[in-house]
């Protein structure tokens, strides 16, 4: 990827991790390509609960493949208001 590829938006961490905050002050957070393509085909993804708090620099998830299982740290400190829950079922969304 070049730089030009590189969302404009998105505010990144040194796990791979990114965070993007919408103008209500919501903010989606998920894994940079890099880490999707060192991680391979993922098998499963583990998702904070609706509702815990997370803290920014700590696990808040998990991410597990073929190859390896990473764990996923929050970009930010908040409250968990929605989570992608079809990624349960087809965990390879994220590749």
């Amino acid at each position: 990827q070049t730089m030009s590829e590189i969302p404009a938006d998105l505010k990144y961490i040194e796990t791979h991790q990114w965070v993007r905050v919408s103008d209500d002050g919501t903010a989606t957070v998920g894994i940079t390509d890099f880490a999707q393509e060192q991680l391979g085909d993922v098998v499963y993804i583990g998702v904070p609960d609706v509702g815990v708090t997370v803290n920014g620099g700590e696990e808040a998830g998990v991410a597990e493949s073929v190859k390896s299982a990473s764990d996923v740290f929050s970009p930010v400190t908040g409250e968990v208001i929605e989570v992608n829950e079809s990624l349960e079922d087809e965990p390879e969304k994220v590749n």
